[in-house]
């Protein structure tokens, strides 16, 4: 791991710790806690949100809902690569039922008790857990995994190869993935260098095709994206708005959000960077399959 990587890391998991542990914080889309239930309905979630710990719906960063379109079933074994809260986890776990088992995986040690807690609350402990580990190095065993979930969590992993290459170890032979994840395919360099953006799914994530290449290239069949949704102006800005223009933090820092959050970059012409980056960021949902 280089020096970078190891810093994005760091900048990723002390944002969504924030994200988890301050009132009012933002991360991964802006989502405020209480905005949150309707963004998750609108990534596809439905009548199963009623069922489980507001907890994990209230702190959910996805940008859909992994287990839409997956045939995921009765006795399976699931891993969901960056597991936050838990809210795939216990949804999930409904599929499954206790024959299965059903995994999380997330370095963030915030994410963990909270997701842990949701898990107590819904009576799921038997047959659900959260190990800390990194997606690029999972701490599971090879050939052992039936699905693998994520939900817009891989477009922040500075080392998208292996967590691709970890995919295809852990899934046994016909094993099958299906994560949500966000793709991006220009963007003006000022929204690559922002660590804000980062954090919030945009400025590490990769293009459709290197993204479907990246899996293919790992061994993974079948490879296709099932759903996609573009994002137009409105939408941007609102997004990039939330994570750069945060009022509480340019009246500490006296600009943007302060050095350590935009990177150096200063003020941001937000309208102008939405209106660049129109059309060309995406969230899809992937599937592949391993051979």
């Amino acid at each position: 791991m280089t020096t970078r990587e190891a810093e994005i890391r760091r900048h990723v998991s002390e944002s969504y710790t924030k994200a988890v542990t301050t009132p009012g914080s933002s991360c991964c889309g802006g989502m405020q806690p209480a905005q949150k239930g309707v963004a998750v309905k609108s990534a596809g979630y439905g009548p199963e949100l009623g069922e489980l710990p507001p907890d994990a719906v209230e702190n959910s960063f996805g940008c859909g809902n992994p287990l839409a379109f997956s045939e995921v079933r009765e006795g399976d074994t699931v891993v969901d690569l960056g597991s936050g809260a838990g809210i795939d986890l216990l949804i999930a776990a409904k599929r499954t039922g206790p024959t299965g088992r059903v995994i999380g995986v997330d370095m963030t040690d915030a994410m963990i008790d909270r997701a842990r807690a949701n898990i107590a609350a819904a009576g799921l402990a038997a047959f659900v857990e959260v190990r800390q580990g990194y997606i690029e190095a999972l701490p599971l065993e090879s050939g052992t995994v039936d699905w693998v979930i994520s939900n817009c969590v891989i477009n922040l992993s500075p080392e998208k190869e292996k967590v691709f290459a970890e995919i295809a170890r852990v899934l046994r032979p016909g094993g099958r993935m299906l994560v949500s994840d966000i793709v991006v395919e220009s963007l003006p360099e000022e929204l690559r260098r922002n660590q804000a953006l980062y954090n919030s799914c945009i400025a590490g994530a990769i293009s459709e095709a290197d993204y479907l290449a990246g899996l293919r290239r790992a061994g993974l069949t079948d490879v296709q994206v099932r759903s996609r949704h573009v994002y137009d102006e409105m939408q941007l800005e609102s997004l990039i708005e939330s994570e750069i223009v945060d009022p509480a933090e340019k009246k500490r820092a006296g600009g943007c959000c302060g050095p350590s959050c935009c990177g150096g970059s200063g003020d941001v012409d937000v309208a102008r960077l939405a209106r660049r980056s129109a059309g060309q960021v995406a969230s899809i949902s992937v599937h592949a399959r391993k051979a």
